[in-house]
């Protein structure tokens, strides 16, 4: 393991290691490192951590010292002087009948060297130029050629999708693209349509790549042989994303379906001829292609979520059993209060009321031959009132009235 910091000489430049000698770093500070060009000034993105060694393609060059505040002025008058320079190498452009755009220029951070970026589609003779810019500038003088990917990271800019371009962001190295990706993704192929600003084409056709080629190896070729729960047929579409594709059945050549990948038994992939003495398999067969545990299992889900619903949020019908069991409960607890309550009576003392069914179980019974004794109640029974019938006396005895 060997102790790193990571920097960067650009915003949105590539990272580059560093060996800090011991020396304590935090994210946003500034650095002055030692590189091919000499002492150049760096931000560090990355604080002191540790890495294993295989990882470092290239021997660690040392950290010189933690910037000062007048290092950090220094970078900005290198920064006006960079302005002034590259208006002078532009008027030199034109003076010499140059074939070359000017995209950048660079101060080292002594001063003592200036690197101007340009782009050109062939080679260019600069030498005249050269001489040209070092009795101006009074500099030592650099020009690079670099490509029109490298421009829009320097220049910046909005892609067609709005936002930044991502090689000016966190791209630090180009991957090739080629326009076989935009085949395998079913892009339109219109130059206009998969082209950045730069006139290349979008780095981010890269971004889904090894996706598209799994799903490809999955899917049946287009004008393939396949057998469907519905018969056989030919695939006339393909929708990689959704993993279907569009049969057109011998049966209905018309009216093509659209089946997914898992339903399909693929007898011939690609173009070609049927092969020899071929029988389709009868519909009872081929039915069995059919995909269901999906459905099933989305049904499964539903009925969760349903019950997870039901139970976190009870319907009107199942609040009124439970609020009549809870008033059922809450009745005796009313009962046993009011047993309790004592309410005075005659000569202060209190009386206990009971309820009815009690009452009639302390009743007593009456005794044989009718009598009852002192202090008990008599049972409380309805009597029957006896009509004469035929205008004679009751069973009363009494005399009938004349």
């Amino acid at each position: 393991m060997i102790e790193i910091i990571s920097v960067r000489f650009k915003s949105g430049g590539k990272q580059y290691y560093f060996n800090p000698n011991g020396i304590q770093f935090q994210e946003g500070d500034g650095v002055i490192v030692e590189t091919t060009r000499g002492q150049e000034y760096a931000q560090c993105v990355q604080g002191n951590t540790m890495i294993d060694e295989i990882e470092l393609t290239a021997p660690l060059r040392p950290v010189v010292r933690l910037a000062t505040a007048e290092d950090a002025g220094m970078v900005e008058k290198n920064r006006e002087k960079e302005k002034k320079a590259f208006s002078i190498c532009q008027e030199k452009i034109v003076e010499h009948s140059l074939d070359m755009k000017l995209v950048s220029a660079e101060y080292s951070f002594d001063g003592s060297k200036v690197l101007f970026f340009f782009t050109s589609e062939g080679r260019v003779d600069f030498r005249a130029l050269v001489k040209d810019l070092a009795s101006t500038i009074h500099a030592r003088i650099e020009l690079r050629q670099i490509g029109v990917r490298d421009e829009a990271k320097m220049l910046g800019g909005l892609g067609i999708c709005g936002r930044p371009f991502c090689c000016a962001q966190f791209l630090d190295d180009f991957q090739p693209v080629s326009i076989k990706m935009a085949k395998t993704q079913n892009l339109s192929l219109n130059p206009t349509k998969i082209s950045g600003t730069c006139g290349r084409l979008m780095c981010c056709l890269k971004y889904e790549q090894d996706a598209y080629e799994d799903l490809v190896k999955h899917t049946p070729k287009q004008e393939s042989f396949v057998e469907t729960p519905d018969g056989a047929g030919t695939v006339c579409g393909i929708n990689l994303l959704r993993q279907t594709v569009q049969v057109r059945l011998d049966s209905a050549p018309e009216t093509p379906k659209s089946y997914h990948n898992c339903e399909l038994c693929v007898i011939r992939n690609g173009k070609g001829k049927r092969p020899e003495g071929y029988v389709e398999p009868p519909l009872s067969e081929l039915a069995k292609l059919r995909r269901e545990p999906e459905e099933s299992a989305t049904v499964g889900e539903e009925e969760r979520l349903s019950a997870a619903l039901e139970a976190a949020f009870p319907s009107r019908e199942e609040q009124q059993p439970q609020r009549q069991d809870s008033e059922r409960e809450e009745q005796p607890r009313r009962r046993s209060r009011s047993r309790h309550r004592k309410p005075k009576g005659d000569g202060g003392e209190a009386a206990v009321s009971q309820p009815p069914q009690a009452q009639s179980k302390e009743q007593p019974k009456v005794q044989e031959g009718g009598e009852q004794k002192e202090g008990e109640r008599k049972p409380n029974r309805r009597r029957r009132r006896h009509r004469p019938r035929g205008g004679a006396a009751g069973k009363t005895g009494e005399p009938k009235s004349e």
